[in-house]
């Protein structure tokens, strides 16, 4: 049994064609990975093998239906990532990773969508789209390159944006220990 947030009843677990009917749902406010949907879907299944098969027939049931296509959730999502949010392929490969597509297809993906791209077109327009001008001061630059790495560009073209800005030289140095801090969103 599950527990409703509004009230502390307890809910009956969904059979098969119970999680089906959720995971429609789901999918209808936002396109989501066959792993993100079997994680959903677990909280409302019964424990148990018997929940897991019921997780099952409605995974096969909504790619019979053609609800569940990783390969297409992920060239959708590295397609708006790349288009709308102007991020890099380190970004978007790290994002599929978390949503549970498997690696082959990330890499295959990730080639058809970045393959031709230049990564420092990519990252200008990054900067254009968050409006983000010349640093004037090391604090500046500093939070420059923290953006654009979190964006998921590679520090060669980061450094190579600065220097074209021509931001000193001892400014650069003492970024360098920036690169190596993890990125989150």
């Amino acid at each position: 049994m599950t527990f409703n947030r509004k009230s502390a009843k307890p809910r009956p677990f969904l059979n098969e064609g119970g999680l089906y009917e959720y995971a429609v749902r789901a999918l209808g406010r936002q396109m989501r990975s066959e792993a993100e949907l079997r994680r959903l879907m677990s909280n409302h299944a019964e424990p148990g093998e018997q929940g897991e098969t019921a997780i099952e027939a409605a995974l096969a049931r909504l790619r019979g239906h053609g609800y569940l296509n990783d390969a297409a959730f992920a060239e959708t999502y590295a397609r708006l990532r790349q288009k709308n949010d102007k991020f890099g392929v380190r970004r978007v490969r790290q994002d599929l990773e978390r949503k549970g597509i498997k690696s082959a297809l990330i890499a295959e993906t990730l080639e058809a969508r970045y393959g031709q791209t230049s990564e420092e077109v990519l990252a200008r327009e990054y900067l254009e789209h968050k409006r983000l001008r010349k640093p004037e001061n090391d604090k500046e630059t500093a939070r420059v390159m923290r953006r654009l790495l979190t964006a998921g560009f590679s520090t060669g073209v980061i450094y190579k944006i600065l220097r074209q800005w021509d931001v000193p030289d001892e400014t650069l140095a003492g970024l360098e220990n920036l690169d190596e801090e993890p990125r989150g969103e």
